[in-house]
């Protein structure tokens, strides 16, 4: 069984999903791949201590705090995916790390090239975005792509979380920020 929710947050609504003990879903309204992996038959439950603790986690984050204990999750996803994702989740509060450095960590654990056009897909296709900061990897040469939930948004959690911003630039506009 699946369960949804959504909040209101800075960045617009929040569709949240869970199997009932974990988080499984987070989608920002509009969000490219957004709600793909969601069960047709999803219930809402907004009293799901799960969604609860997420909620929590997601206010603390939006205040501009560090939230250091997320809410359980659970992603499912190929065994490449779920490799990625857990590196993602490795990436520390208002830092940045490059697709090419996440292939370059799993090439070194596996022993097999991985490319960073491979691990951007997987990162497209993280299935809860924030919890898992996929908005936390730019391209090596300092370009903001790869963000399901736009660049605006992406920019707009990179701001509140205090990151340094030179040398990032926008690729569709070829400009700094």
């Amino acid at each position: 069984m699946s369960y949804v929710t959504q909040l209101d947050s800075p960045l617009g609504t929040l569709t949240l999903a869970s199997d009932g003990t974990a988080v499984t879903g987070l989608w920002i309204d509009g969000q490219k791949n957004g709600l793909a992996t969601l069960e047709q038959t999803a219930q809402r439950n907004d009293a799901l201590p799960v969604f609860t603790a997420a909620a929590r986690w997601l206010d603390a984050y939006f205040d501009g705090r560090n939230p250091r204990e997320t809410p359980p999750l659970r992603t499912n996803g190929s065994p490449f995916r779920e490799q990625v994702w857990a590196e993602l989740r490795q990436i520390p509060y208002g830092k940045l790390t490059t697709y090419g450095g996440i292939a370059r960590i799993l090439a070194e654990r596996t022993g097999r090239r991985v490319s960073a056009q491979a691990v951007g897909g997987a990162v497209g296709h993280n299935p809860i975005s924030i919890l898992i900061p996929c908005h936390r990897v730019v391209g090596m040469d300092g370009s903001l792509t790869g963000y399901a939930g736009g660049l605006d948004k992406k920019i707009a959690l990179l701001t509140l979380e205090g990151v340094d911003q030179t040398g990032l630039y926008r690729p569709e506009r070829g400009t700094a920020l």
